[in-house]
C-alpha cells in the first residue's frame, strides 16, 4: 500500500511524569471500555446473527457508545454538522489519523472498508473483524468478487465507508480520491438505487502544538503516536461534517463521482479548517 510521506514528521518530546500518569489513566479507562464493550459486542452477535444474518440492529449501537465516549475520555471535543443520509449508499471521507474510526463511528453506524492485512493486526484486527468490516485485497484480479461483496452488504442496509485517498495524511490537505472502489456502484442492482455522502474531517491541534498533532502517516508508528495522543495535557478538537449525498445514477463514470466526491470532501475541509 502506499504511503503519504510529502512532509517531515513532527518531532515528538519526551513524556513528563504528568504526561505518564494521563497515559495510563485515560488509556487503562479507553482499554477497559473499548475491549469490555467488544466482549458484550460478540455475545450480542452471536444472538444477533441466526435472527438476521448479516443486518445489525443492535450491535452498531455498542460501537457508536465506544466511539463518542473515547473523546470523553480523551478530552477531546467531538463537533459534527451536516445531515446525515438516510437513503442507501455509501460514505466516503478524507483520512488523517486513526481517531477517524473513532470520530466517523461517533455520529453514524458505518461499516469501514479496509486493506486485508489490517485483518491480521494485534487488536486492531480483531475488533475490526468484530465491528463488521469489509476486508478487500487490492489486486485487480479480485474486482469482480469485491463487487459482489459491496454489492450484497449495501444491499443489507450497510453503510459502508472507505478513504479514497488510498493512504493517510497529516491532516492539512486532501488528497486525490483514487476511483478504482467507486466502480462496485455502477452495478444494474445498484447504480439506481444508492448515493455517496462525502465528509470532511478536520482536525484542530492542542494550543501550541504543530498542526499536524493529530496526523497518522507515513512510517509513523501506533504505539508512539496513541502515547502522546493520550498524554496531551490539552486536547485540541475534530470536526466532522457531513456534505448532501449525490446519487450514483447522476454521474456517467466511477471517474467522475470520485471527482465529485473529492471536491465536495476538499471544500468542507477548507471551510472548516481555515
Amino acid at each position: 500500500m502506499t504511503t503519504w510521506q510529502r512532509s517531515q514528521e513532527p518531532l515528538a518530546r519526551p513524556l513528563s511524569q504528568g504526561d505518564w500518569a494521563r497515559v495510563v489513566l485515560r488509556g487503562g479507562v479507553l482499554g477497559v471500555l473499548t475491549f469490555g464493550c467488544l466482549g458484550l459486542l460478540l455475545v450480542v452477535r452471536l444472538i444477533e446473527r441466526p435472527l438476521f444474518g448479516q443486518n445489525r440492529p443492535v450491535t452498531p449501537y455498542i460501537t457508536q457508545f465506544v466511539c463518542r465516549s473515547a473523546f470523553v475520555i480523551l478530552g477531546m471535543k467531538f463537533r459534527s454538522t451536516g445531515a446525515l443520509m438516510q437513503t442507501p449508499g455509501a460514505v466516503v471521507a478524507n483520512h488523517s489519523s486513526w481517531l477517524d474510526i473513532f470520530a466517523l463511528n461517533a455520529r453514524k453506524r458505518i461499516y469501514f472498508v479496509s486493506k486485508a492485512e489490517v485483518a491480521r493486526w494485534p487488536g486492531i484486527g480483531w475488533l475490526a473483524r468484530a465491528t463488521g468490516t469489509v476486508f478487500i485485497n487490492r489486486d485487480p484480479r479480485e474486482a469482480r468478487a469485491q463487487k459482489d461483496i459491496f454489492e450484497s452488504r449495501l444491499q443489507a442496509g450497510h453503510k459502508l465507508l472507505f478513504f479514497p485517498e488510498g493512504t493517510s495524511t497529516d491532516g492539512q490537505q486532501v488528497l486525490p480520491f483514487k476511483s478504482t472502489l467507486f466502480a462496485a456502484f455502477f452495478t444494474d442492482a445498484l447504480r439506481d438505487r444508492i448515493s455517496v455522502q462525502p465528509v470532511s474531517v478536520i482536525y484542530t491541534a492542542p494550543k501550541d502544538a504543530d498542526p499536524r498533532f493529530y496526523g497518522w502517516w507515513g512510517d509513523m508508528g501506533f504505539g508512539p503516536h496513541l502515547l502522546h495522543v493520550l498524554a496531551a495535557k490539552r486536547q485540541g478538537c475534530v470536526e466532522i461534517r457531513y456534505q448532501p449525498p449525490l446519487k450514483v445514477r447522476d454521474y456517467k463514470d466511477r471517474k467522475a463521482l470520485a471527482l465529485a466526491c473529492e471536491i465536495a470532501v476538499r471544500t468542507g475541509h477548507v471551510r472548516l479548517g481555515g
